[in-house]
């Protein structure tokens, strides 16, 4: 019997070194995924913008090593803005590093949506910039869905107003129409 007990406090305190190893580690890096559009049609503004997000992770590596003295390591994955190649890009990079991707920005509304059914239970968040689910910003029904600069109606707001300031104020467009386009998909006839 004492040997038993031995045998499981031994194991006890090697799984604790085990643990602490891993926390200390987990502390000087944190694993940002990124979901990039290069190809595809929307490259043009996809190639620009993960472009900047490698250069500003590379800075703060570089010039402040780190963000409290967390590296952040880095690493992309191609969607060409489809949204099966983007739910594989997740599956593959949620787990990376020592403690998982801390956020994914999907960078793609029906990446969005695919992945709004995922990160409950993978806990973890979706940052939106001016795309995403309209209802997203609920935060009491999506825990995990954080939608930083408004979605798709912020931005029809943004034009009614600029329209109303146009044409002198919203007296002016009484009797007027104004048409906003979408995009043909699911997603955007939303």
């Amino acid at each position: 019997m004492r040997i038993r007990k031995l045998a499981l406090l031994g194991a006890a305190i090697a799984s604790a070194g085990l643990a602490a190893a891993a926390t200390a580690q987990a502390q000087n890096e944190q694993f940002i995924p990124g979901l990039v559009y290069r190809t595809g049609a929307y490259a043009p503004n996809g190639i620009p913008f993960a472009d900047g997000v490698r250069d500003y992770i590379t800075l703060l590596n570089e010039r402040d090593g780190g963000i409290n003295g967390v590296k952040l390591t880095y690493e992309e994955c191609e969607t060409g803005y489809a949204t099966d190649r983007g739910v594989e890009c997740y599956e593959r990079l949620k787990g990376k590093g020592p403690t998982g991707a801390a956020y994914f920005s999907p960078l793609s509304t029906g990446i969005t949506f695919a992945l709004t059914e995922k990160a409950p239970g993978d806990k973890i968040p979706l940052i939106t910039m001016g795309y995403g689910r309209a209802d997203s910003r609920d935060g009491a029904v999506f825990e995990w869905n954080f939608p930083l600069l408004g979605t798709y109606w912020t931005a029809a707001n943004v034009a009614v107003q600029y329209i109303a300031k146009e044409m002198g104020g919203f007296d002016k467009l009484k009797g007027k129409k104004i048409a906003l386009l979408y995009h043909d998909s699911p997603y955007g006839k939303e």
